[in-house]
């Protein structure tokens, strides 16, 4: 794993973007699509060390790029060739186009300066969006992935950053899914295989002092 010092590199303000997946009224919300994802991301503190980073974010002058996911009400470009997509019709919230369900849930923070990205298909923050032009137009050499769920959008998110260029970093402890005993685990074993694994403070020890020693130890997986 990188040091301090490398790790201070990668996150270099100028050419860094944080993303924010799925961190919508109708996921992690109070009134979410899947109230047990909500419940982790909210018990986990998940959802309020995003916001921490967006804030800080805003703070250092990093784009933070939020991506969210929706439909719209007849169904029009919205796919059904897998079991969770179709299970996604079913369900009593819909993240419907316009609805407050799409909009970004509290406490994280819509700055005048942030991008937002709606997705009317897929599984991917990134593929089939206007993600990537978008990353590449801004100068953006790493990405921070951050946000729900660990099961699907945000291994699909790291693994599109990767394919594409960009060096992907994971805060583990500013993502979640279910079980909460997943999240770990899927981390450990994939998503440290192509990514930068850190946490939340580190990511903000980096943006406070890019200079600062740190105690130039390594950064390990959460």
């Amino acid at each position: 794993m990188p040091s301090y010092e490398q790790l201070a590199e990668q996150l270099d303000p100028a050419t860094t973007v944080l993303l924010t997946v799925e961190c919508q009224r109708g996921v992690v919300g109070p009134d979410s699509a899947l109230p047990e994802l909500a419940e982790e991301a909210r018990s986990s503190g998940a959802l309020a060390r995003v916001a921490r980073l967006v804030a800080a974010a805003h703070e250092a002058g990093v784009q933070v790029l939020h991506a969210v996911a929706e439909r719209r009400p007849d169904g029009r470009g919205a796919g059904a060739n897998a079991p969770l997509l179709r299970a996604a019709r079913r369900l009593p919230v819909q993240q419907l186009s316009g609805t407050a369900a799409v909009r970004v849930a509290e406490p994280v923070d819509v700055a005048d300066e942030d991008l937002v990205v709606r997705r009317l298909h897929g599984l991917s923050p990134l593929s089939g969006t206007d993600v990537d032009a978008l990353l590449r137009n801004l100068g953006c050499r790493t990405l921070i992935v951050t946000g729900v769920s660990a099961n699907v959008a945000i291994p699909n998110a790291v693994f599109d950053a990767v394919n594409l260029g960009y060096t992907a970093v994971v805060p583990s402890d500013a993502v979640a899914g279910v079980p909460a005993e997943y999240t770990p685990m899927m981390i450990r074993n994939t998503l440290a295989l192509v990514a930068t694994i850190t946490t939340t403070d580190e990511v903000l020890a980096c943006w406070k002092d890019p200079r600062r020693a740190g105690g130039g130890g390594a950064v390990t997986p959460g």
